[in-house]
């Protein structure tokens, strides 16, 4: 392949990266953390751990596939992707229940206030959904750089920078989805509780809808 197709293909790859990051279910699951968060640095750091973990995914995935020329099926894909469902409604489900802890106590639990037991949590949780987020994108992806690139070393740089793009993409969707929230959270409380309440119902619904199909009209069809 010549370089200039090489170099072609890999800005392809960082821009489909960047597009990538907008797709609904990612927005969804991501905004149920960063709605949370006061801190724009905060929210921009839950968007970079997102695309960390979703490009570890997609390069063990591309081991698989390209390395060791695992068959990944359209039920495995489906079954991926029944994940993503899951955790989607897992993560609206936790909003919506400490939206309702915060109403009981009368407390802010997005207060930014320090909880140390917490932090490792805090950190692993987004890296942890941008996996599960890789992992079930990988069958398109990886579809795609066997039918188009032949190259196992090209193929795993056009990964990588699919990657780069998907994190940087997160990593901006995140602080635009944030700032609503920031800007509310003082004075509009009401405003901001929708904000959160919004977040965590799209977050459920969305996850069910893929639940189901995937779920009931793929899989137990």
């Amino acid at each position: 392949m010549p370089p200039v197709s090489v170099d072609s293909l890999l800005a392809l790859g960082f821009f489909l990266g960047l597009r990538h990051a907008t797709e609904a279910d990612h927005v969804a699951a991501v905004s149920t953390i960063v709605t949370e968060r006061r801190s724009l640095l905060s929210s921009s750091i839950v968007g970079a751990l997102w695309g960390c973990g979703h490009t570890l995914a997609l390069l063990i995935a591309g081991v698989g596939v390209l390395l060791l020329r695992y068959q990944m099926t359209d039920r495995v894909a489906h079954a991926f992707e029944l994940c993503v469902g899951v955790m989607l409604v897992l993560l609206g489900a936790n909003v919506l229940r400490n939206l309702v802890r915060d109403a009981s106590d009368g407390h802010d639990h997005a207060s930014g206030t320090p909880h140390s037991h917490v932090d490792v949590w805090l950190v692993a949780r987004p890296f942890l959904v941008g996996m599960v987020h890789g992992v079930a994108g990988s069958a398109p992806l990886l579809l795609l750089t066997l039918t188009v690139i032949s190259s196992p070393l090209v193929a795993f740089a056009y990964i990588a920078v699919f990657g780069i793009g998907s994190m940087m993409g997160m990593t901006i969707m995140s602080v635009l989805v944030s700032v609503p929230a920031r800007l509310t959270v003082e004075h509009f409380a009401r405003t901001n509780l929708a904000l959160r309440s919004l977040s965590g119902v799209f977050s459920v619904g969305l996850g069910l809808f893929i639940v189901y199909e995937n779920g009931v009209t793929r899989l137990f069809a």
